[in-house]
């Protein structure tokens, strides 16, 4: 297998994939990183979600070898117990999460959002985050955590 050299959450990385294995495959099954999950492996439900030098993106259909050397980041650089994003804030807050299958992509979606866009409106949340499949249904309060955190990043809690 050819040699893949990665930046994940500010760490190189060096292993060998095969030209086949997908980005979301080499992060779960060779790195150990559990945050981006397998949903759909079509690129739809946003449960693989992580960012590609900061841009949101669905790592079950990027082909491994074709983010070589870019900056990758997963739920588990976003931040940390000690010091989390205030997105990850935000969803504790407000209790967003239920079964954890939408969570991954649903605080990657979101914090990408805000900071592109710090203060997005009602419509504008829902519209980025209508490409990530929720199961439980707990839309309100996923939204909740969003305006949370868009709240605490106003007030200079960011990042």
């Amino acid at each position: 297998m050819p040699e893949l050299g990665l930046k994940v959450n500010g760490r190189s990385v060096e292993l060998r994939a095969s030209h086949e294995a997908s980005l979301l495959h080499v992060l779960r099954n060779d790195l150990g990183l559990n945050g981006p999950k397998f949903g759909c492996g079509l690129g739809q439900c946003g449960a693989c979600t992580v960012w590609v030098d900061g841009t949101a993106a669905r790592a079950c259909v990027i082909p491994a070898h074709g983010v070589a050397g870019r900056e990758i980041t997963t739920l588990e650089g976003l931040g940390t117990r000690e010091h989390w994003h205030p997105v990850q804030q935000g969803f504790e807050d407000a209790q967003a999460a239920q079964c954890g299958y939408c969570l991954n992509g649903m605080v990657m979606q979101a914090a990408a959002l805000l900071a592109r866009e710090p203060n997005p409106s009602e419509a504008r949340i829902r519209s980025e985050l209508s490409g990530n499949l929720c199961r439980c249904g707990t839309h309100v309060e996923i939204l909740d955590a969003v305006q949370r955190a868009a709240l605490r990043i106003a007030e200079g809690a960011g990042t």
